[in-house]
């Protein structure tokens, strides 16, 4: 595998999107702290808040601004690890890392209001989530958006918004936004890693590359340009993806189906057993209020 100093240090490290995230993250602890008369019942952020949204920003900046993201167009593996961090990981911890009253406020919003009280719908969630994700790795889908910057841009915000969508029924904690409890909460992450493994298999069974982005190289080349300068890009004699590749094409396409799918069980499993335990609390605790009689 070649070098990818190569790329230059824009490529592999982001800087401006680290001022971004910076200042996402700056701005989050000024309102929570000095704007606090904004929102209704607001009160001191706890230690988890003052935890949790920095290691969700933390984690987008890896995920794409730091060579992890170059990688991603290089090996279709560390693609799938972006996608499975990114859409199944960060979200549940913003949604637990924002404070309840700040929430209720944002989600309150005339604009945001309508949509978010249709798109977090359980079903309509799960459909939007996995339809948006598997649409986005069929073959010439992918191609397509891979070739344009905004285009990439859009649909990849468009399916994080979708996973922040699928996980707000299970782990929101608005009680005026709440659907969902105990064994349907259960059913609900189960239905939701059914409906994900058919994409996974897909690339998983699949012996022959189907992504053109990564083994064509005039096609993989102009892919490049989502995360190098075009300026820097026209300087490299670049020999073809296999050259940046550890593994053959076919074997790295399906270690990325492999790696998304064990990623996505064990997210999936560690959110089913909160479930789990939080559902026996509760009982626990109906069971222990219950009036005795006799």
């Amino acid at each position: 595998m070649l070098r990818l100093d190569q790329f230059g240090f824009v490529a592999l490290w982001s800087p401006y999107f680290l001022l971004f995230i910076a200042f996402v993250t700056a701005l989050f602890f000024y309102i929570a702290n000095r704007k606090q008369h904004w929102f209704q019942g607001a009160g001191p952020l706890e230690l988890r808040h003052k935890i949790l949204f920095p290691t969700a920003m933390f984690m987008i900046y890896i995920m794409k601004g730091s060579p992890i993201d170059l990688l991603s167009h290089l090996m279709f593996t560390f693609h799938m690890v972006q996608m499975a961090i990114l859409n199944l990981l960060v979200p549940p911890i913003l949604i637990i890392g924002v404070p309840v009253w700040m929430w209720k406020r944002i989600i309150t919003l005339p604009v945001v209001r309508p949509l978010f009280s249709f798109f977090t719908k359980p079903l309509v969630a799960l459909i939007g989530f996995n339809g948006v994700f598997s649409l986005y790795h069929v073959p010439a889908i992918l191609d397509f958006i891979k070739m344009n910057i905004w285009i990439h841009g859009g649909y990849t915000s468009l399916l994080f918004i979708f996973a922040f969508f699928m996980w707000w029924p299970l782990l929101n904690r608005v009680e005026e936004s709440r659907q969902l409890s105990g064994l349907k909460k259960m059913g609900y992450i189960f239905a939701d890693s059914a409906l994900i493994t058919p994409a996974c298999a897909l690339i998983i069974f699949n012996p022959t590359p189907m992504y053109e982005t990564y083994t064509n190289t005039e096609l993989w080349i102009k892919s490049l340009e989502l995360c190098v300068p075009t300026d820097t890009l026209s300087t490299l004699d670049l020999p073809g993806p296999e050259a940046f590749n550890l593994l053959p094409l076919n074997v790295d396409q399906q270690l990325g189906g492999v790696v998304m799918k064990i990623l996505q069980e064990i997210i999936y499993g560690t959110v089913l057993f909160k479930v789990i335990i939080d559902w026996f609390k509760k009982e626990a605790e109906d069971d222990d209020s219950a009036p005795i009689y006799g």
